[in-house]
């Protein structure tokens, strides 16, 4: 059954992230990565993760930081960004269908391919300081 309701609630943002992180722990090229940076402060980290989406989604700027300097010095590349985002997509096509949920995806894409362009970037010029 396809879904047919579109992205709209807090209760909304944090399916989502369960389920897409529950997919992230099982998958075996990224579980454990996952695993060993978050250890035992998943609760934390899916916290952070509905703050962040419903700050993007949802407009409701509850979330400050910077998203990218924790993955900055990760050993990862396209193939790990390009699992991520067929997780992601596979949690909101199995959850959500609407304007918001493309926006997701589309929000999703752009993170990922300025995470790789960043981490690669940094990579190259170790000696750069992160901003």
């Amino acid at each position: 059954m396809a879904a047919s309701k579109d992205i709209s609630t807090d209760e909304d943002i944090v399916l989502l992230v369960d389920t897409f992180y529950t997919n992230i722990r099982e998958n075996e090229l990224l579980g454990p990565i996952f695993g060993a940076i978050i250890n035992d402060r998943w609760p934390e980290h899916l916290e952070k993760m509905y703050r962040f989406w419903q700050t993007v989604l949802l407009e409701k700027h509850n979330y400050s930081g910077s998203p990218f300097p924790p993955h900055a010095n990760m050993a990862i590349g396209k193939h790990h960004f390009d699992t991520w985002l067929t997780l992601w997509r596979t949690a909101l096509n199995s959850l959500f269908a609407g304007p918001l949920t493309e926006e997701a995806k589309w929000r999703a894409e752009k993170m990922a391919t300025m995470f790789l362009s960043k981490i690669e970037y940094y990579r190259n010029h170790p000696g750069f300081p992160l901003m």
